[in-house]
Order: C-alpha cells, then sequence, then structure tokens
C-alpha cells in the first residue's frame, strides 16, 4: 500500500473539486486498493510537521509518498512507478542533482543565477495551470542523486523508521527537501530519479522573505 501525503490550504470540499492533487486522486480511484490518502485540509503547519506526523502513525503503508498538493500526476501507472523506483533506490523522486556542491541552495542551482551544469541534473517535470504541462527535462533517469526536488518524494516507511531519518520541523515550506536529502545521505541512504509524468503548478518561490530566512537557517544547520 502506498499512503500519499500532503498539505492543502483549501477546505476538503476545494481541495476535492479543484486542487490539481485531488482531481488527479480522484482519477486514480480505480487504484484504490493500493493507493491510500492522508490531507492536511486547511493546513497552516509546515510541511514536516505533517510529514513527520504521518511516518510516527503509518504503521500499515508500506511506502509514503510526499507530495504537493498543486500536482497534476499525469501518470496513471504512478503506483507501480513508484514501487519499481524503490527496488533500485531508497528514496526516489522526479527530478534532482547528482552532485552537491559547497554554497548549493538550490538541487538545480549551485549558486545565485548559476544553474547546475545538466550534466549533473536527472528527470523531469511538466509546468503549467493544466495536466500535461510543458515538460521541463533535466537529464536522464533513473540516476542516482544527491539531492531531490521536494515536489515528490517517495519511501519505504521501514527505510525511514530503520535509519531515524525525519523532516527538520525549522524548514516550514522551503529547504526542507535539501536538509531531508542531506539527513538521507548522511544516513547512508540512496537517492535517485525515476521516470514519472507529472506537472507542478508552481515553478517555485526562491529570494522571497520566507526562502531567504530558511537559507539563513540551513547554513546555520549545515555550514555550506
Amino acid at each position: 500500500m502506498i499512503e500519499v501525503i500532503s498539505a492543502s490550504r483549501l477546505t476538503m470540499d476545494d481541495f476535492w473539486s479543484k486542487s490539481a492533487l485531488g482531481l488527479s486522486l480522484r482519477r486514480l480511484a480505480f487504484d484504490s486498493k493500493r493507493l491510500a490518502v492522508h490531507l492536511a485540509f486547511q493546513n497552516s503547519a509546515g510541511l514536516p510537521t505533517v510529514y513527520n506526523s504521518r511516518i510516527s502513525t503509518a504503521n500499515q503503508s508500506e511506502v509514503l509518498l510526499f507530495v504537493h498538493d498543486d500536482v497534476w500526476i499525469d501518470d496513471y501507472f504512478v503506483v507501480d512507478r513508484v514501487l519499481a523506483g524503490l527496488q533500485s533506490f531508497d528514496i526516489i523522486g522526479v527530478a534532482g542533482s547528482r552532485r552537491r556542491v559547497p554554497g548549493q541552495r538550490a538541487w538545480h542551482y549551485i549558486g545565485p543565477g548559476q544553474p547546475q551544469e545538466r550534466e549533473h541534473l536527472s528527470g523531469a517535470v511538466g509546468h503549467g495551470k493544466n495536466p500535461f504541462g510543458r515538460v521541463s527535462s533535466f537529464g536522464p533517469a533513473p540516476a542516482e542523486c544527491e539531492l531531490l526536488d521536494g515536489v515528490f518524494l517517495a519511501v519505504k516507511l521501514r527505510t525511514l523508521l530503520d535509519r531515524a531519518v525525519r523532516f527538520d520541523p525549522m524548514f516550514d515550506f522551503h529547504f526542507y527537501d535539501l536538509d531531508f536529502c542531506r539527513s538521507a545521505r548522511q544516513a547512508g541512504l540512496r537517492l535517485g530519479t525515476w521516470p514519472i509524468c507529472l506537472t507542478h503548478q508552481s515553478g517555485g518561490n526562491f529570494a522571497s522573505e520566507a526562502w531567504t530566512a530558511a537559507c539563513g537557517k540551513y547554513v546555520q544547520k549545515w555550514g555550506d
């Protein structure tokens, strides 16, 4: 069983009738025997708080899938793809960086205005308001990575419990994914991209006030 875990500022009714993820999950209802859902509606807590609560209590689910609520899951074989990916890696995502350099503050940027070289990137993500959006192709996948985009992360529950890996509540909505990936790598886990089709409605919110504040905490914690 895969448990989809997400948080939304929307009410329950609006989530299921309007959000990209809600509409996608309704489309995937045919696979309900293998797909469970845990949602935090009208949420104001940080994503790590929501995610960690399920790591502690989702003992009936073999796999946890952490995903943003503004994601269209375009791939109706998503359950099969996630299960296949977790045969090769401990944690999978749809896009990531195959290396991490000192001072890196995003999985796809190694410095302000300095993108990671394409040879070090992997995966693909669609972007747009509607499903099946324009695809940003970063590089071949599957590939082992150091950092993964937090928009879509899947992991076996037992892996997190055995290695005592959690999301850090210090990072509400920014840097939680980079921090999680580094904690996972520190614990000896293998991260990788896997080909799964989805469309993200957001392109990110880099250099906002909240992002800058989280960046300071990230540097304080990791030092580089």
